[in-house]
């Protein structure tokens, strides 16, 4: 079994969706395909159930899991322990990150940083984006990971992704029965989102004022699984990002594209001018990047 076969199973796995997890590990759809296709006949067992709507682990896939993201995280731990014993630091490094960002698993980062680095001291904040950008000006922060609809006004910004924004609706709300093609559609809806303090908030009331639509939010929130718990329970309707709604606390809902014009979820890393050891934690993302890309 190849690492990226496992990589790929486990992806899926978790996705129960074929483009979805082709984008995660950054191969095409096809190729993803074919290495599963490689990995089952080499077990002689099928992996994965697959109709026209959905893919479903098999027994026999769900009881390889548990040994594939352990081999996985074996590798992974391996080549710390390399850097580590090769490339001591001491120090500290102060991070930030807004919530469920998608284009990057935060606490996995914080992890690998860890292990390779373990006599620097990591001081970590969740906080909404606004905050985040300005503590880095402040020089509290040293690296800070973040959202926005623009680049942020801050020197050393690097764009990780954009991705795209959906509408999310219960089943039996009015909207889930039409398309919404104009921004005038959404005027009599109750919407769940975030408090000011947060990236998303900001995009949808300018993107609403944009359009010269008013919006009613109802319930506003500090965390994804309360917005989407809020939404499942027929409070509101919300514009969240793509990743967002692929979740499995969105199960059930209906996903629509927004109307015209709606901007992007961009995240960006923002990098303080005196943060010397931030560059270090970037090495790690660069690399977790490359080999999925790789892959």
């Amino acid at each position: 079994m190849e690492h990226r076969q496992l990589e790929y199973l486990v992806t899926l796995t978790e996705e129960r969706h074929f483009t979805r997890a082709a984008e995660r590990c950054r191969v095409s759809q096809s190729g993803l395909s074919a290495a599963i296709r490689r990995l089952e006949q080499e077990l002689d067992a099928k992996l994965f159930e697959r109709t026209t709507r959905s893919v479903e682990p098999t027994p026999a896939a769900l009881a390889l899991l548990p040994h594939a993201r352990e081999i996985l995280a074996q590798t992974a731990a391996g080549r710390d322990a390399v850097v580590r014993a090769s490339h001591q630091l001491a120090g500290s490094l102060r991070i930030g990150a807004e919530q469920c960002l998608g284009a990057l698993d935060v606490n996995l980062l914080l992890e690998r940083f860890h292990r390779r680095h373990p006599a620097v001291d990591i001081q970590f904040v969740q906080a909404g984006s606004h905050q985040l950008v300005d503590h880095v000006a402040a020089g509290e922060l040293d690296v800070a990971f973040v959202a926005s609809a623009d680049p942020a006004p801050v020197p050393a910004v690097a764009e990780l992704a954009r991705i795209p924004l959906v509408l999310i609706v219960p089943p039996a709300h009015p909207l889930a029965e039409r398309p919404v093609s104009r921004w005038r559609d959404l005027r009599d809806a109750d919407f769940v989102d975030f408090r000011p303090a947060w990236a998303l908030r900001t995009i949808n009331d300018d993107a609403f004022q944009r359009h010269g639509v008013e919006r009613r939010v109802r319930c506003s929130v500090d965390d994804v699984h309360t917005l989407l718990d809020l939404v499942v329970r027929g409070l509101g309707v919300a514009i969240v990002p793509q990743h967002v709604a692929n979740k499995p606390q969105a199960k059930g809902l209906v996903t629509l594209p927004v109307p015209a014009g709606a901007p992007e979820w961009i995240v960006s890393t923002l990098i303080a001018g005196t943060a010397s050891l931030a560059p270090r934690l970037l090495e790690i993302l660069d690399e977790e990047r490359a080999e999925a890309e790789a892959a």
